[in-house]
């Protein structure tokens, strides 16, 4: 087999550049339409891919764009199936801590829920201010 014409299922990949922790699992992703090849959706997991494919893979809460650099003979360590990839997709926003903002500031000075005491002289202005 010469260096060109490698190539290796789908699915095989995914488990082996740990994407999936089965290969069962890589398999349900790619007939429910949650995995695309070069821009076109699959749906058979015996689908054949080579180095240089990109690869769009919906995952729970995330989209990774994957472009294959090596095809994989085992499942290896996570720092083996680093190398079996390049990683395109955008840097994920950070996440804005909400201790931080003057919303946060705002929730500690604030009381909490006002007493029985308190509500009584809420409704009785409320009351008034209407008359």
């Amino acid at each position: 087999m010469t260096e060109n014409t490698r190539t290796q299922r789908i699915d095989k990949w995914l488990w082996h550049a740990r994407f999936f922790k089965t290969r069962s699992l890589a398999q349900k992703q790619i007939a429910s339409g949650k995995v695309r090849v070069d821009k076109d959706k699959i749906s058979n997991a015996s689908r054949q891919i080579k180095p240089g494919n990109v690869l769009t893979i919906t995952l729970e809460r995330d989209i990774r764009i994957i472009e294959i650099v090596d095809l994989a003979e085992r499942r290896g360590p996570f720092s083996a199936a680093q190398l079996l990839y390049n990683d395109l997709s955008p840097p994920k926003p950070e996440k804005k801590k909400l201790k931080d903002t003057a919303e946060y500031m705002s929730r500690i000075e604030s009381d909490g829920r006002p007493t029985k005491h308190q509500r009584k002289k809420i409704l009785a202005m409320k009351r008034n201010s209407s008359e």
